[in-house]
């Protein structure tokens, strides 16, 4: 398990209302203060369409669920939305099982 924080990289993608972040390693509950407080700042810096990409992301756990549903309840209250894309084969079942594709758009690698 990566206990480290994850730092992502961030790129805004067209304008200043969409913004694409690209985690690397686990999202789980030890690794995700500094995502946290990124992904907030986005949200607050008026970003409406945030694309999360899963490419390096291995594990999410309970922490990274809640981290990403949240993320997605705060975009909708803006009129915005939440996208995840390239996420894992396993990753991808765990979100079509919580029904996670739901709220927010998902899709694999």
């Amino acid at each position: 398990m990566n206990e480290e924080e994850i730092i992502p990289e961030i790129s805004n993608a067209t304008d200043a209302s969409n913004a694409m972040i690209r985690p690397e390693g686990d999202l789980v509950s030890t690794s995700l203060p500094a995502l946290r407080s990124r992904m907030r700042e986005i949200v607050d810096s008026g970003v409406r369409h945030l694309t999360v990409d899963l490419a390096k992301v291995h594990m999410v756990d309970s922490a990274g669920l809640g981290l990403l549903m949240s993320a997605h309840n705060s975009l909708r209250k803006t009129g915005g939305h939440l996208a995840v894309i390239h996420a894992s084969e396993d990753i991808l079942q765990l979100f079509q099982t919580m029904r996670f594709h739901q709220h927010f758009s998902v899709s694999g690698s």
